[in-house]
Formats: structure tokens, C-alpha cells, sequence
């Protein structure tokens, strides 16, 4: 079976600047959820797909609000010429769920009519701070039998990218950054089992960037919530995420200066060019992917300028000393703590257009006149609309930031006991070239997992940390991208070449994924495989054999 869907897929990003089917909650009213409904009650006979009927069903503090039948067909957004491609006949649930007073979390819900249901739930994560639904994602999910579910966060603004939604409304924020997720499962699980006339069998999260820390925040504050996760590039260590923002925008700049950024987009793709030219084949193979960043020992130096001015094939000394700051990472400037860890060489501009446009790179999220998430200080931290970013203190101001948001954002204890107790799977993966979230954040998170397990072979029980090289955000960039993650989709729909199926395999059958085989994809043919080895094993050319071929490599 083909798992490459048709019609428009999204790049997701942390920022949601691709919206092509992250598209905003329609129709959608109000809801309640039960957790003692949250498996669901067999029942006689389906209930029937329509508002009265699923408006009816005892969820708590949720409630169905309308339900319409889907023909079998192209399925176009409404309000959009947008299309997932052809989609089987299904139930179009909505509804809006409540954690607390004040809180108002719409939802989806997509049921596959007919005998087409697996008895399986998969719940969809969400992009940056937006409300909008990654359709998607959605419409894959329903494609393979599965009841699908995704949410709004909690967030209703107009502007997906307005972040003052939660100013005044705490229950916004714990909604947004803890709970919206569980929220909407709990009811979830119940319509699913009355439309199907069964308990809900197994319920799988997918999700990447905020996705992946809706999938974190699963893993340790919901943990009997899913039988298995799927968390891509996690944003789970939110506030440092943002400290490393606005680390790198100051870094960027002179003092004070808000106009003129000190490195370009321009000299940012320079820069991964001679990274690349440096440590392309230290793993064996020149294909124009660092396997690994931590075995690059190469230094800005060579490129800056050795006559006047800033020619396009150097940098300035300023240039090079900001690279150099980016690339240490935000540190605390009492202790000389980290922080948040600098962005791996080779990310600077992981994915560059023929016309020389970066599509993604730091220039993206540092920010232009503003640091990237500068909202977030304003209203979130400080409650001030004039805060002045350059009176940041990052030791001081860090530690108010914790006090005051960290319980409602941030999911970094790496307690997964109770988790693993479940007998629950987790697959984290996280992209070596992303210019969002840092790749040493995310292997920093895993391996507070191993110690807190004690023992590889612990972790390796029911939790795996994929990396992949040559990836950007999620998806796309120079290497092997393709393997059923968010914009990524597998060529081939098995549990060797696609997450999901992965991880259901993993779940249902006790078959741990010891290698997962990526594809590169290009004018809609499969130009090369790699295997991606769960960490801290990595994938090894052989020495002979076609180096665009998985069956090349060994994991080790």
C-alpha cells in the first residue's frame, strides 16, 4: 500500500509559516470530557452520525456540538480550494471540550464509516502556537482505518500567531502547553466507540514540533492516556526554546540596534556550504549530508574577509563572532550554565531554494526587528506590552520565567515511569539540520530518560530517539526524509519504512523498531534509502555496495 498522499502536504514549522492544510477549527461549538468514559462502553448498535444522537452521549465536561456524513471522494477544506485528495466516507464530528472554568478546547473528530474502522484512535498533534488542525495528518490517519482526532489547543484568536489569547486566562496557557490533548481524548475515545459499536482497542499521538511537545507532555502528565506516541522535534523545554530564540537574535545584532541583522540569510547558506564541503564525507559517503554534527570539528575562520568589506564568499569579524556565539548556545552569564544548547553546523540553512531563498534556517526563528517569540516575554512572562528585550537578563529573568510558566509549558522530568508501567511505546525523532528546535536539545532529553531508567536496554524496552540526518524541521532537507513523519510520508507503508506502522507493530506485536529506512524523495521518484538507527546507535556504511542504499549500512 502507497502511503504518499495525494493532493497538498504541509512543511510543518514552529512558527506555522506553511499553512496549506493547518487550517482553523469550522463549525465548531461547545463541549465536556469524563474520564471515566475515556475507553468508551460497547454498545448494541452504532449510534448514528448525526448531532442529536452524538450530542446525547454522557462525556463530562465535553460535548458533542454537530456531525455531518462525509461522502467518499476529494475532500476540499471549507472556505479553501485546498485538498487532502480522495478520502473514504466518514463521520465529521465536532466538538469543544473544557479542562477548567474558562477553558474552551475545539475538536474533530473524522470516523471511517462502514466496516472500515480498525478499533484504533490516532490523535494529531498541532503546529507553533496556532489553533489550526493539520488536516493532513488527519486525512492519513483515516485513509489506514483509523478514527482520527485533532484540536485546537485551547486557542481561538483570529491571528493564528497571536499569542495574547491566554492574557487574563491562565486555564489558556495550561490548556495550551499541558492539557489540551487529554482534554479532548477522553471524549474522543468515547464517540469513537459509540459510532463503531466498540471499546476504542488502541489509541496512538501523533505529532511534531509542538506536536512533539503535546506528545512529551502526554508522556509525562497523561501517561495512561495513549498505548503509544509518536513526538517529532519536541518542544517540550519551551522557555530555554525561547531564551535560545532570543539568545541568537542579540547575538545578531549590535547592542540595541533592531535594524540591521549582522549575519544574513545570504551568509547563512554560505556558511552551510562550507560546513558541508568540510564534513560531508567523515561517515564514508560524500552525498551532502552531515551524518552526525558532533564529529564536525570544522571553525568559521577561513571564511572571514581578508580585504575591506563583506564580499558574498566571507564573512566580516562581526559576522564571525556571531556565528560563534550561535553556535555555543545561551548560557547563563553568572554560572556560565547552558541554557539552551547552540544549533548543530549544518542547520544554518538546511534547505535553500534554486534561487538561492532560504526556505529553512536560523534566519527563520531568530527574528528580524523583534526576537522569534518575543510575545511569548511580553504577555506570558512579564505582562508588559513595552518589555525591552535587551534588558533581558538571562540568569534573573530565566529564573521568573520558570516560576511563573514553567508548570504550565514546560515537560522536561523525564519521569516516565508511570508511562513505561502502562506497557506504552514512545518513538521520539528529531531532524540533525533543524534550525528550530536544536538537536542536542532533544538527545539531551532522551538521555535523562536513560538515567533515570538506569540501563540502555530499560529504555530501549519502550523508548526510542531517532535522529535523522539531513533533516530540517519535521521534514524536507538534503538527506533521507521520508519515513511516515509529519510532511514526510513513507513510499512504502510498513513497519520497516513508516512510523505509525512502526509503532503499532511495537504496540500490538511486540516488535521493537530496531531500524526505521528513510527515503529521499524527488519528482515523486525514490532517489535513495537510509536506515535511521535508534540512538545512540547510528548508521554505518558498510564500505562496498550502492551508498543510496539502506542495504548498505548497518546499524552499530
Amino acid at each position: 500500500m502507497h502511503c504518499i498522499l495525494v493532493g497538498t502536504l504541509v512543511i510543518p514549522s514552529e512558527r506555522s509559516e506553511s499553512r496549506d492544510l493547518h487550517l482553523p477549527l469550522l463549525h465548531a461549538s461547545a463541549v465536556s470530557a469524563d474520564p471515566s468514559t475515556s475507553l468508551g462502553m460497547p454498545t448494541a448498535r452504532a449510534v448514528a452520525c448525526d448531532s442529536a444522537s452524538l450530542a446525547a452521549l454522557p462525556l463530562g465536561d465535553a460535548h458533542v456540538t454537530s456531525a455531518t456524513h462525509v461522502a467518499a471522494g476529494p475532500f476540499t477544506i471549507p472556505g479553501t480550494q485546498l485538498s487532502t485528495g480522495a478520502l473514504p466516507a466518514f463521520c465529521r464530528v465536532y466538538g469543544e471540550a473544557a479542562s477548567e472554568a474558562g477553558s474552551r478546547i475545539r475538536f474533530e473528530l473524522w470516523f471511517p464509516e462502514g466496516s472500515a474502522w480498525n478499533a484504533k484512535l490516532l490523535v494529531t498533534g498541532n503546529g507553533g502556537y496556532s489553533p489550526m488542525l493539520v488536516y493532513a495528518d488527519m486525512a492519513m490517519a483515516l485513509r489506514r482505518g483509523y478514527a482520527v482526532l485533532g484540536g485546537d489547543t485551547g486557542h481561538q484568536t483570529e491571528n493564528p500567531d497571536d499569542l495574547q489569547f491566554v492574557v487574563g486566562h491562565r486555564e489558556r496557557m495550561l490548556d495550551w502547553g499541558t492539557r489540551s490533548i487529554h482534554a479532548i481524548t477522553v471524549p474522543g475515545k468515547t464517540i469513537a466507540a459509540a459510532l463503531g459499536a466498540r471499546p476504542v482497542r488502541r489509541a496512538y499521538f501523533f505529532g511534531c514540533s509542538t506536536g512533539g511537545h503535546q506528545g512529551v507532555a502526554e508522556l509525562e502528565a497523561y501517561p495512561d492516556d495513549f498505548d503509544g506516541v509518536i513526538a517529532g522535534a519536541p518542544g517540550n523545554n519551551r522557555i530555554r526554546l525561547n531564551a535560545g530564540f532570543l539568545w541568537q537574535y542579540r547575538a545578531n545584532h549590535a547592542p540595541h540596534d533592531d535594524s540591521t541583522p549582522i549575519l544574513t540569510p545570504a551568509s547563512l547558506a554560505l556558511v552551510t556550504r562550507a560546513v558541508v564541503a568540510a564534513c560531508d564525507a567523515i561517515d564514508g559517503v560524500r552525498d551532502g549530508v552531515i551524518d552526525d554534527p558532533r564529529d564536525c570539528q570544522w571553525a568559521p575562520d577561513p571564511l572571514q574577509c581578508t580585504t575591506a568589506g563583506v564580499a558574498a564568499t566571507c564573512l566580516s569579524s562581526a559576522q564571525i563572532a556571531a556565528l560563534k556565539a550561535m553556535y555555543a548556545g545561551a548560557k547563563n552569564p553568572r554560572t556560565g550554565a547552558q541554557i539552551y544548547p547552540g544549533w548543530p553546523k549544518g542547520s544554518e540553512a538546511s534547505t535553500v531554494a534554486p534561487d538561492g531563498t532560504v526556505l529553512s534556517g536560523w534566519n527563520r526563528y531568530w527574528g528580524t526587528t523583534a526576537p522569534a517569540r518575543a510575545d511569548f516575554w511580553r504577555y506570558w512572562v512579564f505582562d508588559d506590552p513595552k518589555w525591552d528585550w535587551w534588558s533581558f537578563d538571562f540568569d534573573r529573568d530565566l529564573a521568573v520565567a520558570d516560576a511563573k510558566v514553567g508548570s504550565a509549558v514546560d515537560h522536561t522530568t523525564a519521569n516516565l515511569d508511570a508511562f513505561r508501567r502502562h506497557g506504552a511505546k514512545a518513538i521520539l525523532y528529531q531532524g540533525w539540520a533543524d534550525p528550530v528546535l536544536s538537536a542536542y536539545d532533544a538527545i539531551a532529553y532522551y538521555e535523562k530518560v536513560r538515567a533515570a531508567q538506569g540501563s540502555q536496554a530499560a529504555t530501549d524496552a519502550f523508548f526510542r530517539l531517532f535522529m535523522v540526518p539531513g533533516m530540517a524541521h519535521c521534514a524536507r532537507g538534503p538527506g533521507a526524509t521520508n519515513f511516515g513523519n509529519q510532511g514526510g510520508e513513507a513510499p512504502v507503508c510498513d513497519a520497516e519504512h513508516d512510523l505509525i506502522e512502526a509503532l503499532d507493530a511495537w504496540v500490538e506485536r511486540g516488535v521493537a523498531p530496531d531500524r526505521i529506512i528513510a527515503s529521499r524523495v524527488e519528482n515523486g521518484a525514490v532517489t535513495r534509502t537510509r536506515p535511521l538507527c535508534p540512538y545512540p546507535r547510528r548508521a554505518r556504511y558498510a564500505g562496498s555496495g550502492n551508498p543510496d542504499d539502506a542495504a548498505s549500512y548497518t546499524c552499530r
